[in-house]
C-alpha cells in the first residue's frame, strides 16, 4: 500500500495475457483459463484501471476501510492468478481398515466403502472445478480459488469420522498440498 493517489492506495499489475475491465462496481478478469466477474462495491473505495494497472483508492483514514482495501486487492490478485495460472489442491486417500473407493460422477465426488459403510458418502464439486482421482491421489484444480478450496473442504469434510476414536481410525481424504497460492 502506498499513499500517492489518496490517503491509501494499492496498485495491482496486470500481466500481458490478462484483460481487466471495470464496469461500475463489477470487476471482470479474462485470461487463458477463463473469465471471472465479481462485484466489489464500497462507498469508501474507488477501483479504477489505468494502463496495465488496477488502482484501489481509499480516501478515509479508518482502519476498517484500509482492511477492505486489502481484501479487494487480494480478490483481484486471486482472480488474475486464477485466469492466468489456475489453482490446484492435492489430497491423499488414507485408509487402514477398509479400502476406500473414490470416483467423480458429474458434479459429485463419491466416496464408497468408507469404514465399511454400505451407503456412499458424497461431496459437491463447485463451479467449473475439475477433480481427478489417480490411485490414492485426488487433485482438485480450477481457476476460481474459492471454488477449488471449498470443493477440497467438502471432500475432506465428507470423510469426517463420527462415533469412532479418531486416534485409532485415521481413515479419510486429507489435503496435503495447496499449490498455486
Amino acid at each position: 500500500m502506498s499513499e500517492v493517489r489518496g490517503l491509501h492506495t494499492d496498485e495491482i499489475e496486470i500481466p500481458d495475457k490478462v484483460q481487466v475491465a471495470i464496469d461500475g462496481d463489477t470487476v471482470s478478469v479474462k485470461g487463458p483459463l477463463g473469465e471471472h466477474k465479481r462485484k466489489l462495491s464500497s462507498p469508501y473505495l474507488e477501483i479504477s484501471k489505468e494502463g496495465s494497472s488496477v488502482f484501489i483508492v481509499n480516501n478515509t483514514g479508518r482502519a476498517r476501510h484500509r482492511a477492505l482495501l486489502g481484501t479487494y486487492a487480494a480478490h483481484i490478485r486471486n482472480m488474475i492468478h486464477g485466469v492466468s495460472e489456475g489453482f490446484e489442491c492435492r489430497m491423499k486417500i488414507v485408509y487402514a481398515h477398509f479400502p476406500i473407493k473414490a470416483s467423480v460422477k458429474g458434479d459429485v465426488f463419491v466416496i464408497e466403502n468408507f469404514l465399511g459403510e454400505k451407503h456412499p458418502r458424497r461431496a459437491d464439486i463447485l463451479g467449473k472445478t475439475k477433480v481427478t482421482v489417480k490411485g490414492d491421489q485426488v487433485t482438485v484444480s480450477g481457476s476460481n480459488l474459492e471454488e477449488v478450496g471449498q470443493t477440497a473442504a467438502n471432500i475432506e469434510r465428507a470423510t469426517k469420522i463420527r462415533g469412532f476414536d479418531p486416534r485409532i481410525f485415521q481413515d479419510g481424504i486429507y489435503i496435503t498440498n495447496k499449490a498455486g497460492r
